[in-house]
């Protein structure tokens, strides 16, 4: 979906005070998301995110009655028009300044206290991705290092289902960086509730565990969200489980780009080689 489609789609939709035309495009990918006024309106790349779509609307409603700052929905049911299910948000303040670990902390605080929502919530699938991302790299990536992901994919997603949590399991966001919260005026606020789920609260911890690893997040910064937190999931004994499985699934997620990308390729074959000489040290770059 391209941004032309996209906003053939939202005028369709009809949700905006003004002319789609003039709606600003904020981000493009799996959907398009677009600000007009005080609204964003969410364009699902096909049909088949329209589930999705349905229950970060209902995550929305659940966090707005349980007090927890999020971004809050402005229709509480998505939309489909012309196979793309459309969700309609309220429009946040400008940020203040960049969203912090700590700011994430006490965020994942409000959210691990809750209870069950009423509707079900997935579990965090975490190397679900892995196969389709090895397959659209194709020929780009080297047929063993595929295979040595595939590996590594089975042999985390047994040991992850075995692993005795040290925190009640319950809701989590599931994808718990800096860039999932927005500081405004009022404080910082949860973004991007898609993947929330039902599975270990330690998903959301290790998150920034890795960021401190691989991703040169400073000490000073992580010290700071496990304060925030109460605790720090390295003292875990699954944490090791749990990361290798974000590193598999992480480096996994980049090949995809290879074919098309050579930064891409030349950053999935410093990932992958750094597993195989199982150097945790070894600098990852976002991309």
């Amino acid at each position: 979906m391209d941004e032309a489609r996209a906003r053939e789609v939202l005028a369709a939709a009809e949700v905006l005070p003004g002319p789609a035309r003039e709606a600003r495009l904020l981000a493009l990918g799996e959907n398009a998301v677009f600000a007009a006024g005080d609204l964003v309106v969410k364009v699902g790349r096909d049909a088949e995110l329209l589930g999705r779509a349905g229950r970060e609307l209902a995550v929305a409603v659940w966090l707005e009655e349980a007090g927890v700052p999020a971004v809050r929905a402005a229709r509480p049911e998505a939309l489909t028009v012309d196979g793309h299910p459309v969700t309609v948000w309220h429009r946040l303040p400008d940020a203040v300044r960049p969203a912090e670990p700590r700011d994430v902390a006490e965020l994942l605080r409000l959210v691990h206290a809750l209870p069950s929502p009423s509707f079900a919530l997935p579990p965090r699938e975490l190397l679900g991705g892995v196969e389709r991302w090895l397959r659209l790299a194709g020929d780009a990536i080297a047929p063993a290092d595929a295979a040595y992901l595939r590996e590594r994919r089975d042999g985390f997603a047994t040991a992850a289902a075995a692993l005795t949590p040290h925190l009640p399991p319950g809701p989590i966001h599931g994808d718990a960086l800096p860039r999932n919260a927005h500081v405004g005026p009022d404080g910082p606020v949860l973004v991007d509730l898609e993947t929330f789920s039902a599975d270990l609260r330690e998903h959301d911890l290790v998150v920034m565990a890795l960021s401190r690893d691989r991703y040169g997040l400073p000490a000073e910064a992580y010290d700071a969200f496990t304060a925030a937190y109460g605790w720090d999931v390295r003292e875990w004994d699954g944490c090791a489980v749990l990361r290798g499985a974000r590193e598999t699934a992480s480096c996994a997620w980049v090949a995809q780009h290879a074919p098309s990308n050579p930064k891409a390729l030349a950053e999935f074959e410093r990932r992958v080689a750094s597993l195989r000489d199982g150097d945790p040290t070894v600098r990852w770059y976002p991309f």
